[in-house]
């Protein structure tokens, strides 16, 4: 199976482990990824801060870099849930305005091809048990567009249930919000620290050395609040866990 890898700007540019620990488990599996050079910003932050009409134009230019492959894996459901769930509806919107259908038949063809790479696993490749080795106690934390936008439900959990050595815990409130939120964080700082100082309290009531997420955007604002209050949790994508095999740790 040949899929397209769409990294995201996250993690191009501050987490490209994340990447490359996604290539390395996906291969293992026997999928051919590309990365297409061409891929630029998917335009959610435009999107999110009300600037609807500049995220377009970065729509159809995901359509056209992504067109072509059996399937688009992304190691972040925000911006996986942008494609699948806000792509349609700038389309939509656009039609309403009276400028057309093009938008909607450019994206089309890709919303459904696109996947947060544990729906990829568990629900194409049919696969739980990516012969993973992770020797950590690791607590998951379901990152909002997972779950509410994406529906991701215990995908994530299967595989991590199934990676050898690893002990996984459950985190009380999973389904509350970090704080980040995007522009959100920066809006409104306060609400934002003190939801993240929640999410720290309850991992760490865990016992984990490790709290898993599948979106680094949430991870990203999680670690800031765990480094602040000097916590003894790790950050790590479900990525990176994984990609670990006892023949290649990746810590």
């Amino acid at each position: 199976m040949r899929v397209a890898l769409f990294l995201t700007c996250v993690n191009d540019t501050l987490y490209p482990h994340t990447g490359r620990a996604t290539v390395k488990l996906l291969t293992r599996l026997g999928v051919e990824v590309d990365f297409p050079q061409a891929q630029t910003c998917c335009g959610q932050a435009h999107y999110n801060t009300g600037y609807r009409r500049q995220a377009e134009p970065l729509a159809r230019h995901f359509s056209d870099v992504f067109a072509g492959y059996e399937a688009i894996v992304t190691p972040s459901g925000s911006c996986g849930a942008m494609v699948r769930e806000l792509y349609p509806r700038l389309g939509e919107r656009a039609r309403a305005e009276g400028r057309g259908g093009g938008l909607a038949a450019a994206v089309a063809p890709v919303v459904p091809r696109t996947f947060e790479l544990t729906e990829f696993l568990v629900d194409v490749l049919g696969v739980t048990d990516v012969g993973a080795y992770y020797p950590h106690t690791v607590t998951y934390h379901p990152t909002c567009h997972g779950l509410r936008s994406l529906g991701l439900g215990d995908r994530p959990t299967k595989l991590l249930g199934a990676v050898k050595g690893l002990d996984l815990v459950e985190l009380p409130g999973a389904e509350e919000c970090c704080g980040f939120g995007g522009t959100f964080a920066v809006k409104n700082p306060d609400v934002s620290a003190a939801m993240g100082a929640d999410k720290v309290r309850n991992a760490e009531s865990t016992g984990a050395g490790v709290l898993c997420a599948a979106d680094n955007s949430c991870l990203m604002h999680i670690g800031g609040t765990l480094s602040r209050l000097r916590a003894g949790l790790r950050p790590v994508h479900i990525a990176e866990i994984l990609a670990s095999t006892e023949e290649e740790p990746l810590a």
